[in-house]
């Protein structure tokens, strides 16, 4: 299915944020957390594909004031990112998720995230349990935390309550397997929600990127999985009954 979009850059609440829905907008949503380009042309792609399906989607722009975007350096942006603080970027993700249930009017939201946006939708999901879904992609969870992941993304993601869609690439050289498994333990731990792990046999970390398909691999991986990730939020956030809990 594809409808028609409407897509701009928009603030809310102080935040930066790239909105893309059908006309009129949707009782679905998907927040989007970005890899470490924020809201580069990929990203926006990303969007208006879901936005396609039928779906809200709204993306968090990690670098509130600065350019980032795909031209930045990506020096620049790793130092950026360092400089991130966990409890900060989940508040900043909880506004908008309220935007989207607000005045965006969707009944289901979820989120999806890639590289180090994928560490942050398993965080956001396992405090704020009125998400219909978790999307991580590859997510950034380095067998040793980085000085500023204050937050355990495994601890966070045994909270989960939602279906948990998981996506790893075994030759990911930022996230070793031992951590993925302990990821995957955590998922096959929780007493609610679905888990769908997807192992990609010599993809690449980051395999989605544009600028990772020269090696076939990570494009294969992409080609194969975004069909069925669009699948996966359509099917969470588009049917059902609205989702209750906590923030």
């Amino acid at each position: 299915m594809s409808v028609d979009i409407e897509n701009s850059l928009i603030t809310v609440d102080g935040l930066n944020a790239y909105l893309s829905r059908p006309p009129g907008g949707s009782t679905g949503g998907m927040l989007l957390l970005p890899m470490i380009a924020g809201i580069g042309k990929q990203l926006r792609e990303f969007a208006d594909d879901i936005a396609s399906a039928g779906v809200t989607a709204l993306s968090w722009d990690p670098w509130q004031g600065r350019p980032g975007g795909d031209e930045t350096p990506f020096d620049v942006l790793s130092r950026w990112m360092s400089e991130l603080d966990d409890q900060s970027c989940l508040q900043e993700m909880s506004r908008l998720a309220d935007h989207l249930f607000g005045e965006l009017g969707c009944d289901r939201v979820g989120t999806i995230g890639w590289c180090m946006g994928g560490r942050f939708a398993l965080l956001l999901a396992g405090r704020d349990h009125r998400l219909a879904n978790v999307v991580a992609y590859h997510p950034t969870v380095p067998g040793t935390p980085a000085p500023n992941h204050t937050i355990d993304a495994v601890g966070a993601t045994a909270e989960v309550t939602a279906p948990v869609m998981m996506l790893y690439p075994s030759a990911d050289n930022l996230v070793p397997r031992k951590s993925f498994q302990r990821l995957e333990a955590a998922l096959l731990s929780r007493a609610a929600g679905p888990s769908l792990i997807h192992f990609y046999p010599g993809a690449e970390h980051g395999f989605s990127a544009r600028n990772r398909h020269g090696n076939p691999v990570n494009k294969a991986a992409y080609d194969l999985s975004w069909p069925q990730v669009i699948a996966f939020i359509r099917a969470t956030t588009l049917a059902g009954t609205p989702r209750t809990g906590t923030a």
